[in-house]
């Protein structure tokens, strides 16, 4: 066979439903080792020189069906195949409507959140794996939480001021729309704007570039809902220049895989474009995503032991239904206004102003109520938790060993019931109310009311063939309003707001500015202040694309500033709880750049490097917003250092990635809330716990590996290899309301100072540190699929519990260590807990049909087939604050203040059905 000495072969995909051009799909010659990928214009040019004769090319790409077009190769002519055209791949498609789990929707208990799999369903095979295989099980990339990730919709961002995590649920249930996103994953650019280090994400919501077409969806499951329901339209550009797009949807379902969590959540989407001009474009998006659901508890071994992994001790039955003590809400709509101008065909500025509104609440039983003004220092009524440790078997067998009667009869109770008592609580309020007195139990929610302006400026601007430049100023404004909200007396007509357990009645008023209020259904009470954030922002990056070398430089500025307002006067904090604190003022910088070396079209390595001073969040600032203005002691802005190197291969039938990381945190801050027994000696109080310069170390690896053994059979397999540490002792400081048992502890107005917490090489409760998967997948030619991953997780630590590390735990109440105290048994008391490691396989399979010019698709999912049981997260209880405390306990067969833990579901289903036209 001859070679062709000056052939080009060149093209262009495009879409089939919509001829919209497909970047980024990889084209090759078969049966040689020719291959390029199609750019932004979704074009492509072969220049290697191709043997004559008949050749088969193959356009692949994911998300779309593979395809394959024959061309003839003359010596000296140029081919030209324009328009080749790819199918969607509707089952692909059903990946972005994987529901989120229970574990990524909770939001308590060291806060286990993790990455999406909603938002990354189109990458590599790694982080599809991480999307799909690792984050059902806390897996968290990189051991990094979201709020070292950056989520845009339209350019702006939607992280929030409070915490720095994107709120998923503000957008859930929409996932027909969000298919159109820019992604840069870990430290790379991104035209919008610094983002993380973990990955950054711009989520189109322009009208004309949602996909075209109508969607119906209909999908049930046993995991968060029970059933969902989507519908969807997109018109594209219109000959009037208007394009419109328009999305609802509701999921629902009375309890998910955990007992008594009902689900009900609506969302709504619009979206409206006008061309003005060539140059000129404007749209306006509005997005209404309200949700409510029941919570879940975590399970001590006892708790767990007796009640099995679907316990929630949350629930109770009322008049025949279970009802959750622990609901959360959220209702916070968005508009944004957003102006497209053209400045010429190299240069674009994007300018968008947001308003962003709406409540969050989170809803639990105060039993703290007295009965009248005399009684304020009797306390309020019995703890309603039934796995309340006075309630459990391990208790009596702890303080009455001689007793055994009464364990059984507390064990037998639990077993059989086990659940809240809802008659038992109305009871209680009814009788009080008949006697002249207020309600002793009161189901109240913990509400924010946000209200927040963003505005932001986006200048993208090609300087020449080879360099972009990207610059952007933005700036965000929030107003907070905190405060607790009676929402049901339960059978009461009123509730007296004062603390009942302070040593005094003036120290017990909530508000001195409204002393012994009662307060209705609908009232505020508790606490009432008002947190303001100021956000401003300058960022601008330099692309340079070379032929054989990319690489860019970025860099932001940013400055931040904090107030607290509070509008009740607190009667254990007078001076410093109402009216306006000091401002905090934070000033931050980033700095990040790369390069990527393509040696061949096969082979490609990549260096990053990033280092970042950022302002701590709005949570992390306040010591106990709720009560007073007090700031966390010594505070700054944390510190991030991070670098990671990789190689790519990638070939039509192999594709592999190899990446290291290494990340640095310092000065970090960390609070926590809990009852504690033993501070001070045998005190019990009711402390904010506070760890001021924390350092942490994360060092990795990453693998992934595609192979296609032929058009149907594809192996894949990854792994994440982690070692996640904390690298210092930080500086513990507790506080505490001012009561009896706070000043025999040693308390004073203000911080103690505990000295160090000495949790230097302990590690990192965030999840699995190693997680391993491997997988088969099989397309068959005739649109069905099905694919089986078996995934393997370890080193999954608990989360300790910090002033178990310090000087409290060696001293009795005098300051002086314990006579009795033995180093080694210390030593055993003290070592982190490890859980076991696990195995879980689950099954994803599907079907598409495509109908003339419309598809319908069968999507089903089976996760933990074998339905195995695992220890997800956990962590230490506070109870048990010193040496002593922890020996006695730890020394009984079912310890009362044991570890909680989170477990994985069992076997768990979702199924998808939709039609597309």
């Amino acid at each position: 066979m001859g070679f062709a000495q000056f052939t080009i072969v060149k093209g262009s995909v495009k879409e089939a439903f919509t001829f919209k051009p497909v970047a980024n799909t990889m084209v090759s010659v078969e049966g040689t080792e020719h291959f390029t990928y199609t750019d932004t214009l979704g074009q492509f040019e072969f220049n290697w020189n191709i043997g004559f004769g008949e050749h088969i090319l193959k356009i692949s790409k994911e998300g779309y069906l593979t395809r394959t077009y024959p061309i003839l190769v003359n010596e000296g002519q140029t081919v030209n195949i324009a328009d080749m055209t790819l199918d969607i791949d509707v089952t692909s498609l059903d990946l972005y409507t994987t529901p989120l789990s229970d574990q990524e929707l909770n939001e308590v208990a060291g806060d286990m959140n993790t990455v999406s799999g909603l938002l990354t369903s189109t990458l590599d095979i790694f982080q599809r794996t991480v999307a799909f295989q690792f984050s059902p099980s806390f897996y968290r990339a990189r051991g990094l939480d979201s709020e070292f990730g950056s989520i845009f919709i339209n350019g702006i961002e939607m992280n929030k001021v409070y915490d720095h995590r994107p709120q998923w649920s503000n957008w859930g249930g929409l996932n027909d729309v969000m298919a159109n996103q820019e992604l840069s994953w870990r430290i790379s650019p991104s035209s919008y704007g610094f983002g993380g280090v973990l990955r950054t994400t711009n989520i189109n919501l322009t009208a004309s570039q949602i996909r075209k077409g109508s969607r119906l969806t209909y999908s049930f499951s046993n995991r968060s809902y029970k059933n969902r329901f989507m519908t969807s339209y997109a018109s594209g550009v219109l000959k009037n220049n208007w394009a419109f797009a328009l999305s609802m949807g509701r999921r629902w379902g009375n309890e998910g895989f955990t007992e008594g969590t009902p689900y009900e959540s609506h969302s709504f989407l619009a979206s409206v474009e006008k061309k003005i001009s060539n140059r000129h474009r404007i749209n306006v998006v509005s997005v209404y995503s309200p949700n409510k659901r029941g919570k879940s508890s975590p399970k001590t071994e006892e708790v767990f032991n007796l009640k099995g992994i679907r316990y929630n001790e949350y629930w109770g039955w009322q008049n025949g239904k279970k009802r959750n003590s622990r609901m959360k809400h959220i209702e916070e709509p968005f508009f944004i206004f957003s102006h497209y101008w053209d400045v010429s065909g190299k240069t674009s500025i994007h300018t968008n102003l947001a308003y962003q509104f709406g409540k969050r609440g989170d809803s639990r039983l105060d039993y703290g109520g007295s009965t009248s003004i005399e009684g304020l220092s009797e306390g309020g009524g019995a703890n309603p938790s039934p796995a309340y440790y006075q309630k459990l078997p391990s208790y009596f067998e702890r303080n009455f060993p001689d007793d055994l009667g009464s364990a059984y009869l507390a064990l037998k109770a639990f077993k059989d019931k086990g659940q809240i008592d809802w008659s038992r609580l109305y009871e209680a309020n009814t009788n009080g109310t008949h006697n002249g007195h207020n309600a002793t139990y009161v189901l109240y929610e913990d509400r924010t009311n946000d209200e927040q302006f963003s505005f932001n400026t986006i200048l993208n601007t090609k300087i020449n063939g080879n360099i972009l430049f990207d610059a952007s100023v933005s700036f965000k404004q929030l107003k907070s309003e905190n405060f607790a909200l009676v929402i049901d007396l339960l059978g009461a007509d009123t509730y007296l707001d004062v603390n009942p357990f302070s040593t005094g009645i003036f120290e017990g008023q909530n508000d001195l500015l409204n002393p012994n209020r009662l307060v209705t259904e609908g009232d505020k009470f508790k606490y009432n202040f008002i947190l303001s954030a100021h956000v401003f922002n300058v960022f601008s990056q330099v692309e340079f694309r070379y032929k054989t070398v990319d690489f860019y430089l970025a860099g932001s500025v940013s400055g931040t500033q904090y107030l607290r307002e509070g509008l009740y006067q607190n009667g254990a904090f007078p001076d410093t709880s109402f009216g306006k604190g000091e401002k905090q003022n934070f000033l931050g910088f980033g700095a990040k750049g790369g390069v990527t070396y393509k040696l061949t079209g096969k082979h490609l390595f990549g260096f990053n490097l990033a280092y970042v001073h950022k302002a701590p969040s709005l949570r992390n600032s306040y010591s106990n917003p709720r009560q007073n203005n007090n700031v966390v002691p010594n505070i700054i802005e944390k510190k991030l250092a991070s670098i990671d190197a990789a190689y790519h291969y990638r070939s039509p039938n192999l594709n592999a990635k190899f990446t290291g990381y290494y990340t640095t945190i310092k000065d970090d801050n960390e609070l926590a809330f809990y009852f504690a027994d033993g501070v001070g000696g045998d005190n019990a109080v009711f402390i904010q716990e506070i760890l001021q310069g924390v350092n942490k170390n994360y060092l990795g690896l990453e693998f992934g590996l595609e192979v296609s053994v032929n058009p149907s059979v594809k192996l894949h397999t990854a792994a994440s290899i982690g070692q996640f540490t904390y690298s210092n002792n930080p500086s513990l400081f507790l506080t505490a309301v001012p009561d009896e048992s706070a000043e025999n502890a040693g308390f004073v107005d203000g911080f103690n100072d505990y000295g160090q917490s000495y949790l230097k090489n302990y590690k990192l409760a965030n999840g699995p540190q190693h997680a391993y998967s491997f997988g088969f997948e099989y397309r068959d030619p005739r649109y069905w699929w099905f694919s089986t991953t078996v995934n393997y997780f370890s080193d999954i630590y608990i989360d300790i519990n910090p002033l178990l590390r310090s000087s409290n735990f060696i001293s009795d109440f005098d300051g002086i260590p314990f006579n009795d105290y033995d180093e080694t048994l210390a030593k055993e008391l003290l070592k982190q807990e490890k859980f076991d490691d696990y195995f879980v396989v689950n099954f994803a399979g599907g079907k598409s049909w495509r109908l003339g010019n419309t598809y319908l698709g069968l999507f089903v999912s089976i996760n933990n087939v074998l339905d195995e049981i695992y220890k997800t997260g956990g962590f230490e209880q506070g109870r048990n604050a010193n040496y002593r405390q922890l020996r006695d306990d730890r020394a009984l067969e079912v310890p009362v203040f044991g570890s909680k833990y989170w477990f994985g579901q069992g076997t768990t289903y979702f199924v998808n059905m939709n039609y597309r036209f």
